[in-house]
């Protein structure tokens, strides 16, 4: 195509100020071009949203108003593992993001160009998304679509986190209105496949699947079709077997089932070896080798057993497992005998080994735990004053189910023992520890007893908790809380 007088054609331009000069991809929501911005002179990307044929007029606006409103708060953050937003544009019923333009290859592409990653490259990368995630949700921003389609890393090892806040208005329109799901199919987290809200929590949990992607090779969850994909993500745990240590106990942490239970980007990016969210550079080179000790074999064992205790929440989420069931499969899947962990389990509540457990906040007590002797609110303490025992962790399994008035049945107590020991032995992992060296402590979970559980007299019903503590191991109080 040429000009008036015969040559090349001007560039279109968008704004009148944004110079598209070549198409650099596109798919079913629009086309990304590089561009010129001609007003200070760099280049950019810039993003033309196409919203998909069929969309209603008022949907339609919903659509546009969501876009420029989630942009815009993308534009704001200043996290180096974050795509920059630097402009919208509304042009001729069309909408523009203008983008920071980003030299790189998109982690999809690299693990189907190369094959698996190696683990160091996958925790230097994870450890930068984590940073960029860490932001956002700082601002309030949940992502939605986090998966390696969105991931751009350079040959520098530059790694960016993309398309913050956009996706979920130019998905298909089936999935992004009238609050139904937005995100990728094989990224969706189970609350998420449920129609329930988008939260950090499933931003976690996409994150997650997108490292296990990262360093086995294949999407944990993705099937022959949509169908089948959401009912892996429902019924099925992933088999890691690239990922081994921390990788492999922080991305089964991250597919924990329940968002409550999930991992934390501060507890991921511990487990993965960061020091907080703070940026990571990829690098080519091996991770310097650690001593190990006897403390270091759980992480493999946790990776097992936390996804075996999502599958079995999906058990009694879809009544496909009974209490017995569960108790038997928790018997069969844990990986290790419990003498391997750093944590002990005690019942609590009525008939329990602890008879009353009524700690409140903010979670320490002046005695320790003794079989037997009850715990009552003589006890509390404030965690700034000498104390013996601290909580750190606490979770309620099938709390979904019990909040919507499902009669949960006793899950066995051997298999609440094992959830107790795995559970708080992850936690405890992640711990920055303030006072103590972790060496220097000892971590006990707590579970209700039968008894406890099945509890009811009039509106009063037993407790479901599980908690986990910490004491010094030599007996000697804790002067200031443990657990920074």
């Amino acid at each position: 195509m040429s000009g008036p007088l015969g040559g090349a054609a001007a560039p279109r331009m968008i704004g009148n100020r944004y110079a598209l000069l070549a198409e650099l991809g596109r798919g079913s929501m629009g086309i990304v071009w590089r561009a010129q911005d001609n007003v200070i002179g760099r280049k950019v990307a810039v993003k033309e949203l196409h919203l998909p044929e069929g969309v209603p007029p008022e949907e339609r606006q919903v659509l546009q108003r969501r876009v420029l409103r989630e942009a815009r708060t993308a534009g704001a953050l200043s996290d180096p593992g974050v795509v920059t937003v630097h402009d919208v544009v509304v042009e001729g019923g069309l909408t523009y993001i203008v983008m920071e333009l980003v030299e790189a290859q998109n982690l999809d592409t690299l693990v189907r160009a190369r094959g698996p990653m190696p683990p160091e490259h996958v925790v230097g990368i994870g450890l930068r998304v984590l940073s960029a995630l860490h932001a956002a949700h700082m601002a309030g921003i949940v992502h939605r679509d986090v998966k390696p389609g969105n991931i751009m890393v350079g040959m520098d090892g530059q790694v960016k986190l993309t398309d913050f806040g956009i996706a979920q208005a130019v998905d298909d329109p089936g999935l992004t209105v009238n609050g139904a799901i937005v995100g990728s199919p094989a990224y969706l987290s189970p609350e998420r496949v449920r129609g329930e809200p988008a939260t950090p929590a499933s931003d976690l949990w996409a994150f997650g699947a997108t490292l296990a992607y990262a360093v086995e090779g294949v999407a944990p969850f993705q099937r022959t079709s949509t169908a089948s994909t959401l009912h892996a993500i429902m019924n099925e745990t992933p088999q890691l077997h690239r990922a081994q240590g921390s990788l492999a106990a922080a991305i089964s942490g991250l597919l924990a089932s329940d968002p409550r239970a999930r991992l934390t980007a501060t507890q991921a990016a511990a487990l993965l070896g960061g020091s907080g969210t703070g940026p990571v550079a990829v690098s080519s080179a091996p991770p310097p080798q650690r001593q190990r000790s006897g403390r270091a074999k759980a992480p493999l064992v946790v990776a097992a057993v936390v996804a075996v205790l999502a599958l079995l929440a999906a058990g009694f989420a879809t009544g496909r497992v009974t209490a017995p069931e569960v108790a038997a499969t928790g018997e069969q899947q844990v990986a290790a005998p419990v003498t391997e962990l750093d944590v002990t389990a005690m019942t609590f509540g009525r008939q329990g080994q602890i008879p009353v457990w009524a700690m409140g906040e903010p979670g320490c007590g002046k005695e320790p735990l003794v079989e037997g002797v009850a715990f009552d609110w003589l006890q509390n303490v404030e965690c700034t004053v000498p104390h013996q025992i601290e909580r750190y962790a606490a979770e309620t399994p099938f709390y979904d189910l019990a909040s919507k008035g499902v009669d949960v049945p006793y899950p066995g107590e051997q298999w609440f023992r094992d959830y107790a020991l795995h559970y708080c032995d992850l936690h405890a992992r992640t711990l920055r520890v303030a006072q103590e060296g972790r060496d220097a402590l000892t971590f006990t979970g707590l579970v209700p007893s039968e008894a406890e559980w099945n509890h009811r007299d009039g509106e009063t019903v037993g407790a479901k908790e599980v908690l986990c503590v910490l004491a010094r191991a030599d007996g000697a109080p804790l002067t200031a809380p443990a657990a920074g």
